[in-house]
């Protein structure tokens, strides 16, 4: 037995309520168990209950052993001062407290039990893949849209910090979003930190030299140092060094990885293709407010690097010619973990449901991913026809499967209850 099995036991009330009777033989009737509390102080509050024919208000405190409640001092904690019941699995001291225990030990349903350890030791990609398919489709659809909202106000939090150190610019929010996502998972934490590390109203004011950008960029990311045979990268050192001085620029120490990763997304790449969405577009995330869907809005990142890059991965070696174009795979990632989550973020702080709606519309839009995570859920024949599936599914694996938080999950509580 957890503490967290019994709270939910008692939360969803899985238990004999018939004759109910407190641990000094008082009848018993929970008339509300209460809400359960996130915060300091007893487990559920404004809880209802009625003993020997008085009803009691107040909250419920939840514990393995009886004892428990001497052992964590609650008695000198005044946040206990309002509690009704003491629910207990195992009543293992008599305390005299000045409130009743009830304990659940005897009167929980076995096949509950079993269901619950069976869920925790099962080893598999998810505890519950041999009842999953069990689930009908009505629940498991209406349990992701739940799971994508909590995903994107999951961003959302951490959108609001960058807003707050950027104050409150969007624009430049948005910038650093894409910087990193055009970092890929690799190089996503460097990119973000070269992007943070230009001011945003700097490459604004060089917008119109796409040399200027890419010498910013790149040499900000470190990628300038070396003495070069080519003509092009010597420019582009020249023109860095130049606006390093000018605007003191310190040169972000942060490693960017090339080894085992498909030459598209070298860095140098990733680079030379955001100065050209810098220097191709103005306002691109009041743009993205404006757009009417995702076509218009995949379009703004239909982008060619620098014709330099056509015949060249990496400074300093020839290549054979290749346009180094945005390919609708990285196109349809910036439009799932970066657009969207900004534009969820931005109905969701202004209280507007227009841009909450429009975000999740787009994921239903938008192609699903796939992954290894969203493999997993094929095999066990779960649906996964756009993005809003596929981030749902990604998020249940990493934020509950993978957690064992089977009873925060609406299919775990379906397999619990037997329904």
């Amino acid at each position: 037995m957890t503490e967290r099995l019994l709270q939910y036991i008692w939360q969803f009330q899985y238990f004999n309520k018939s004759l109910l009777q407190t641990a000094d033989a008082q009848g018993l009737e929970v008339i509300h168990p209460g809400n359960n509390n996130t915060n300091q102080g007893p487990d559920f509050l404004n809880a209802k209950i009625k003993i020997a024919g008085t009803i009691w208000a107040g909250s419920v405190e939840i514990h393995i052993n009886t004892s428990e409640w001497n052992e964590h001092k609650h008695s000198q904690d005044k946040n206990y001062n309002n509690v009704i019941l003491h629910v207990v699995w195992n009543n293992d001291a008599d305390l005299k407290l000045s409130f009743p225990t009830l304990e659940l030990k005897n009167i929980v349903p076995k096949i509950l039990l079993n269901k619950y350890e069976g869920l925790m030791q099962e080893a598999g990609f998810i505890a519950c893949e041999d009842q999953i398919s069990q689930i009908e489709h009505v629940n498991m659809t209406a349990w992701k849209e739940r799971l994508l909202v909590e995903k994107l106000q999951d961003k959302a939090i951490n959108i609001q910090q960058l807003l707050q150190q950027s104050n409150m610019n969007w624009e430049e929010v948005f910038w650093w979003l894409l910087s990193r996502n055009f970092g890929i998972k690799i190089n996503s934490e460097s990119f973000e930190k070269i992007a943070q590390s230009i001011p945003f109203n700097l490459l604004a004011k060089h917008k119109s030299q796409l040399i200027q950008l890419e010498a910013l960029l790149l040499g900000q990311a470190g990628l300038l140092d070396k003495a070069f045979e080519e003509d092009y990268p010597s420019m582009l050192q020249k023109e860095y060094r130049f606006l390093q001085q000018k605007y003191k620029l310190k040169k972000v120490h942060a490693p960017l990885y090339f080894l085992r990763m498909r030459p598209a997304n070298f860095p140098t790449i990733r680079l030379a293709q955001l100065a050209s969405l810098l220097h191709n577009s103005e306002h691109l995330f009041v743009q993205m407010k404006e757009a009417t869907g995702v076509q218009e809005a995949s379009k703004k990142f239909e982008l060619t690097a620098n014709d330099y890059w056509h015949y060249h991965y990496v400074f300093d070696e020839l290549t054979a010619f290749k346009k180094k174009t945005l390919g609708k795979q990285m196109i349809n990632s910036i439009l799932v973990n970066t657009v969207v989550p900004v534009l969820y973020a931005y109905g969701y702080f202004n209280s507007n449901e227009e841009y909450k709606n429009k975000a999740m519309n787009w994921m239903e839009q938008i192609p699903s991913e796939k992954n290894s995570i969203t493999e997993g859920f094929r095999k066990l024949n779960i649906q996964n026809r756009s993005a809003a599936d596929s981030q749902a599914l990604i998020w249940l694996k990493n934020k509950y499967c993978d957690q064992k938080r089977c009873l925060q999950c609406t299919i775990g509580n379906k397999i619990l209850k037997g329904k």
